[in-house]
C-alpha cells in the first residue's frame, strides 16, 4: 500500500519525477527527495518501500492500460452498458417475434390455404359445376339449340379452367347459369294497359331520320300474375338492362291496331303479345314483331 502511495505521490509530482529521471539523476537522489516529502508530512517511509515505488512507476505497474480495441473489447463494453440498450432491444426483439409468428405462423399459412382452395376450385369445383349445369339443361330443355349452346359453354369453361384462367372460367359458368335460368322462365308477354303508362310510342332513329320505329310497351307476367324483371338488350345503345317494362318494336300496322283497340273503349282486348314456356329459349309471339327493343323512351 505504501508503494502504491509512493507511486501516487510521484504522479502528483510528475514534474519532479520527469526532471529527476530524465536528467540522468541517480535513483538515490529521487529517493532522498521522496523521503523529505514524506518526512514533511510526518510519515517515515522505509527506503525499500521508496525504491519499490520508484521501480513501480518506471514499470507502470500501478497504471491502468485500457484494453486494445477489438471485437472482444467491443462485446465487453456492450455488455457493461446493457442497462442503457437492454430494454429497447428486448422490446424490439419481442415485436419482431410477434411479427414473425404472425406472418409465418398465421398470415402465410392462411395465404397458402386460400391459394390452395382457389387452385382446387379452379381444377375441380368449376368443372364440376359446369357439368352439373349442362346436365340440368340437357334434362330440362325442349329445344336442341339449348343443348348445343350449353355444350359450347361447358367446353369453353373447362378449357379456361385447365389454363388457369379463373376469370374466363367463371364467365363461362355465369353464362351457363343464365342459359339454365332462361330455360326455366315461364311467363306471358302482354301490352301494358293501365293509367299513367304509355301502351306504345314511336321514335325517329338518329342513324336514319327518314325512318320511323314503332314500339308497343310490354311486360312479362308469371302464372301468378306477378310482373317479372328481365334482361333486355336496348337496340339504341347496345346495353342490356334488367327492366320490368320495355318497348318492343313492331310493324306500323300492329302499332296502329293496338292504338285503335285502346282508343275504342280504353281497354286493349287483344293484349297478349306472346308466351315464353318452360324449357324453351324464346318467346312464341302471337303478333308480328321486328325483334328490336328499347328500355328507355
Amino acid at each position: 500500500m505504501l508503494a502504491m502511495d509512493v507511486v501516487d505521490t510521484l504522479r502528483h509530482r510528475q514534474d519532479l519525477a520527469v526532471r529527476e529521471l530524465g536528467t540522468d539523476a541517480k535513483e538515490k537522489q529521487l529517493i532522498d527527495k521522496l523521503r523529505d516529502i514524506y518526512h514533511q508530512q510526518g510519515i517515515e517511509v522505509p527506503d525499500h518501500i521508496l525504491k519499490e515505488g520508484v521501480a513501480a512507476l518506471q514499470e507502470s505497474r500501478f497504471v491502468y492500460d485500457p484494453p486494445a480495441p477489438g471485437f472482444g473489447t467491443s462485446l465487453a463494453r456492450l455488455y457493461v452498458s446493457r442497462k442503457k440498450w437492454g430494454k429497447p432491444v428486448v422490446a424490439a426483439l419481442a415485436v419482431l417475434l410477434v411479427l414473425g409468428v404472425g406472418y409465418f405462423g398465421v398470415w402465410q399459412p392462411y395465404q397458402n390455404g386460400v391459394a390452395e382452395a382457389a387452385r382446387i376450385e379452379l381444377a375441380e369445383g368449376i368443372p364440376t359445376q359446369l357439368d352439373g349445369l349442362y346436365q340440368t339443361i340437357f334434362e330440362e330443355t325442349k329445344v336442341q339449340q339449348a343443348v348445343l349452346d350449353a355444350e359450347a359453354l361447358r367446353t369453353r369453361g373447362k378449357t379456361y379452367a385447365a389454363e388457369g384462367n379463373r376469370e374466363a372460367a367463371e364467365g363461362a359458368l355465369t353464362d351457363l347459369t343464365a342459359l339454365r335460368d332462361q330455360l326455366r322462365q315461364d311467363y306471358t308477354l302482354r301490352v301494358v294497359n293501365r293509367s299513367g303508362v304509355q301502351s306504345g310510342f314511336w321514335t325517329i332513329p338518329d342513324v336514319n331520320t327518314d325512318a320511323t320505329n314503332y314500339y308497343i310497351v310490354v311486360e312479362a307476367l308469371n302464372e301468378d300474375g306477378q310482373v317479372q324483371s328481365l334482361p333486355i338488350l336496348n337496340e339504341e345503345n347496345g346495353e342490356t338492362e334488367v327492366v320490368d317494362l320495355w318497348g318492343l318494336r313492331v310493324p306500323e300496322r300492329v302499332y296502329e291496331a293496338v292504338a285503335a283497340d285502346k282508343q275504342d273503349d280504353g281497354i286493349i282486348q287483344l293484349n297478349q303479345v306472346g308466351r315464353k314456356s318452360f324449357g324453351f329459349l324464346d318467346v312464341e309471339y302471337s303478333l308480328p314483331v321486328l325483334g328490336g327493343a328499347v328500355t328507355r323512351w
